[in-house]
This record gives structure tokens, C-alpha cells and sequence, in this order.
């Protein structure tokens, strides 16, 4: 269901929940922290009330968080038991049907990955095609434990900014 801004911003908690609650992935109490910053100005004002949540969250809040998101071509995408949001986006990068070498390096770099940092590798797929998202993978397993959060929230941003552009004509 799509809706334009004026709407939303007159829906009541439950109504504005339901429809935003999906854009976080797993984390429907991101909409329910922004409800109250209402009315938004624009869409742009309501992602970054959103993200506002996400940031504010306490450490523990923010590690599940994003233990909430899947592996890129993991167990998940395998088995098809994504959001349609993650299915629809991993399928744009054709995650979803790669060749077996591929397959491989995903399930080498997710296990390292997931093994220094305690969480899914997150980046934001659309536009990107797989040697990419494998070479942008490769540097950031990489990088310092704090400097990776961090990306992986500004990477969170940009998926569902674009999630909210879809969402509100």
C-alpha cells in the first residue's frame, strides 16, 4: 500500500505503525519512536526522524537490531524466508541466481564477517551489481569494529530511504 505524506501524517499510532513498520527491517518500534515527530515537512524529515530512533537505540538495542537483517545470499535468501522488501532487493542484484564460485565467496565472506563483528554484512544493494557488492564486501571485513557499525547504519539508511520512496507517492 502506498500513501502520500498529508495522509500520513493525519494516521493514528496503530495505522502509522502498520504501514512504516516494515521499512526497518524486523523493527516495527523504529515507527512506533518516530510517530510522535509528526507532522513531517517532508520525507526527508521523516527518514531522518526514523534513523533518529535507530541511533538513539542503546548499544544492545542497536546490535539486535541489526542481527534483525539477513545475509546477503545466506541461509535466508536460500530458503526464500526474507521480507519482500530483502527479497526484492537481493534479487535486483541477482543474488538471488549466481553461480556456484559466487555462492561460495558469499558464504566464505558472510561466516568472516559475522565471525569479527557479530552481525550480517549490510549494505544497500539496489543499483549495485554483484562484483560490486563482493569487492565492497571484501574492504569492509576489513575495518575496526566501530567504524563498521557506523557503516553498516549509514548503509541501513540508504535502503530505507529508498524503501520510503516507494512507499509515499
Amino acid at each position: 500500500m502506498t500513501t502520500d505524506l498529508a495522509t500520513l501524517n493525519t494516521l493514528d499510532r496503530v495505522a502509522f505503525v502498520t504501514l512504516l513498520g516494515g521499512v526497518f527491517e524486523h523493527a516495527a518500534w523504529v515507527a512506533e519512536g518516530a510517530f510522535t515527530a509528526r507532522p513531517f515537512a517532508d520525507i526527508a524529515a521523516l527518514h531522518g526522524a526514523m534513523m533518529g530512533v535507530v541511533r538513539a537505540a542503546s548499544p544492545e538495542e542497536r546490535r539486535a537490531f541489526l542481527n534483525g537483517h539477513p545475509e546477503l545470499a545466506g541461509p535466508e535468501a536460500r530458503a526464500r524466508s526474507m521480507t519482500a522488501d530483502s527479497v526484492s532487493e537481493q534479487g535486483s542484484a541477482a543474488l538471488d541466481r549466481m553461480p556456484q564460485a559466487d555462492a561460495n565467496a558469499f558464504d566464505r565472506l558472510n561466516a568472516a564477517y559475522r565471525g569479527k563483528f557479530g552481525f550480517p554484512f549490510i549494505v544497500a544493494v539496489r543499483g549495485r551489481d554483484r562484483a560490486e557488492i563482493l569487492r565492497i564486501f571484501e574492504a569492509r571485513v576489513l575495518r575496526g569494529e566501530a567504524e563498521e557499525e557506523a557503516t553498516a547504519l549509514d548503509e541501513i539508511a540508504l535502503i530505507t530511504r529508498m524503501r520510503l520512496d516507494r512507499l509515499l507517492a
